[in-house]
C-alpha cells in the first residue's frame, strides 16, 4: 500500500514538472518577436476604404485621411512613402481599377511591383455620430499582418478626424524604427 502511495506521488511529480515545462514552452514559444525594420524601408499607403453606407455622402473622406496618414509616415522621417501617383501608374499599366484592390492577393502584388516593404491597409467609416478608421500594417514578402490599429471620434469636427489619422498612423509604426 505504500509503495502504492509512493508511485502514485511520483507519477503526481512528473505530470506535474511536465506541465509546467509545457505551459512554459507554450509561453515564451508564442511571445511575438517585434519587427524591426531599417531607416528607408518603403511604405505603400493605399486608398482607405470608404465604407459610409450612404453612396455620396463624404465623398473624398478616404483620400483625405489617406493623405494625411501617409504624411504622418513620412514626417517620422524613418520610412520612404511610394507616392499615390505611382501606386495608381501601375495599376494602370496592369490594366486593374481600384476594385480589383479589394483582393489582399492583389494588393500585396501591388506593394512588390513598386518595391514597398510594408503596406498600409484600411477603411473609414462615419456612422450614428462617429468616424470610425481602422488602419492595417502588413509586411509585403509574408501577407501577415504585423499590427492594425482603429480610432473612432465624433463625426462632428474635421480635426478630429486629422488628429485620428495621425494618432493611428503614429500607432501603426511606434517602436517599428531600427535606431
Amino acid at each position: 500500500m505504500i509503495s502504492q502511495l509512493k508511485q502514485r506521488a511520483m507519477l503526481s511529480s512528473r505530470f506535474f514538472v511536465r506541465s509546467l515545462v509545457f505551459m512554459g514552452l507554450l509561453f515564451f514559444g508564442c511571445a511575438a518577436k517585434q519587427v524591426v525594420y531599417e531607416k528607408g524601408t518603403s511604405v505603400a499607403v493605399l486608398d482607405l476604404e470608404n465604407l459610409v453606407p450612404m453612396e455620396g455622402s463624404y465623398p473624398d473622406l478616404s483620400e483625405f485621411l489617406t493623405a494625411r496618414v501617409a504624411a504622418t509616415i513620412k514626417n517620422k522621417g524613418y520610412y520612404n512613402i511610394v507616392e499615390r501617383q505611382r501606386l495608381l501608374l501601375v495599376l494602370d499599366e496592369l490594366n486593374l481599377g481600384t476594385s480589383m484592390l479589394a483582393d489582399d492577393t492583389t494588393r500585396l502584388k501591388l506593394g512588390r511591383m513598386v518595391g514597398a516593404r510594408l503596406m498600409v491597409f484600411g477603411g473609414c467609416l462615419v456612422f450614428a455620430g462617429q468616424m470610425r478608421l481602422d488602419l492595417r500594417l502588413v509586411d509585403v514578402e509574408t501577407g501577415g499582418v504585423m499590427k492594425s490599429v482603429e480610432k473612432t471620434v465624433s463625426a462632428t469636427e474635421l480635426t478630429g478626424w486629422l488628429k485620428a489619422a495621425e494618432e493611428a498612423a503614429n500607432e501603426l509604426f511606434m517602436d517599428r524604427f531600427n535606431k
